[in-house]
């Protein structure tokens, strides 16, 4: 789906405010649920620790790249990881080890497929089983890639990824905001917060803080571009290339882990072709596409890094040796 004005501003257009208030009402409905599921659920133990990031807001906030940068640092640090995930726009049902040369994102999903390049990667939907055969295939940690809100695996430690700036857009439970559950519920549960990007910091915790940044790894080509992208916040996308100096042409927008057709890439093509230009798009979009649609379109690779990744490996300390 795509974000709802009203989503986004505490103001918003002169219909906002109506609209929040009718579905006001359904936000206290998922609130009572989540809450009466968090409680009523008794939390499984995996055989090795499990390191959980998640968010409280629909919608990307760069948690697989942050998992990816955990990844390599425990991999650094002399540990196996595995990332477990649910595999989101996959088709594929029970717990699976992914294999990169045999699924396609539309088997595993596309975080599954950008995950399995540095470790390996169990997409489950039932996260305990999941985790079992993580342990199973070797792993000695366990990074979980979204699941903050699945109370059936126990997390050894929390990581709750936070936008600086109003990534909290409204601040309002769903469906009159775009938060999963309230906040102060979330951080209730997180054993730390990641502050991710350049702006600032505006939630009020006792939690420890890390802060951390998406980087792109190198500028956009040079030449006239055409940019689309079908991830959570399209525009975050748009905003770097323009940033980094990109001619862009023409900005397109998706629907969230949106599945490409041969038609659509095709269109793609004619545009580009029409307006002399190159297609670049996010590398969740580029996995997405078939191997047969993939030439002359270009991958803008971005990557998470810490500000202080020492601090977050000390704090992890005491739940790797466990």
């Amino acid at each position: 789906m795509r974000t709802p004005e009203f989503w986004n501003h505490k103001t918003g257009s002169l219909s906002a405010p109506l609209t929040r208030a009718l579905l006001t009402p359904l936000s206290w409905l998922v609130t009572l649920v989540g809450r009466g599921r968090q409680r009523a659920v008794k939390s499984t133990r995996a055989p090795v620790p499990v390191i959980c990031l998640g968010n409280v807001t629909l919608g990307g906030t760069g948690k697989t790249p942050l998992a990816i940068t955990l990844g390599r640092m425990l991999q650094e640090a002399g540990h196996s990881p595995a990332f477990l995930t649910r595999g989101y726009g996959g088709q594929t049902r029970g717990s699976v080890l992914v294999d990169a040369l045999r699924h396609s994102a539309r088997d595993v999903g596309d975080e599954a497929l950008l995950l399995a390049r540095i470790a390996p990667v169990i997409v489950a939907r039932d996260r305990v089983v999941g985790a079992q055969l993580a342990a199973a295939q070797g792993a000695s940690v366990i990074i979980m890639d979204d699941g903050f809100q699945n109370p059936h695996l126990f997390k050894d430690f929390s990581l709750l990824v936070l936008e600086t700036g109003s990534g909290l857009g409204n601040g309002r439970v769903f469906p009159a905001g775009p938060l999963r559950e309230p906040l102060a519920d979330a951080l209730g549960r997180a054993d730390a917060v990641i502050a991710m990007g350049e702006g600032r910091f505006e939630t009020v915790t006792n939690l420890p803080i890390l802060s951390a940044q998406l980087l792109n790894l190198a500028p956009p080509p040079g030449g006239s571009l055409i940019a689309f992208a079908g991830i959570g916040r399209p525009g975050k996308f748009f905003d770097a290339l323009r940033a980094g100096g990109a001619e862009l042409k023409q900005e397109i927008s998706f629907d969230d882990h949106h599945v490409y057709s041969a038609t659509e890439v095709a269109s793609l093509h004619n545009w580009a072709a029409k307006e002399k230009a190159k297609l670049i798009t996010t590398e969740k979009d580029f996995v997405r596409l078939r191997s047969n649609q993939r030439d002359n379109i270009e991958a803008w690779p971005v990557e998470a890094r810490f500000a202080n990744p020492e601090t977050l490996m000390a704090m992890l300390a005491q739940v790797l040796s466990s």
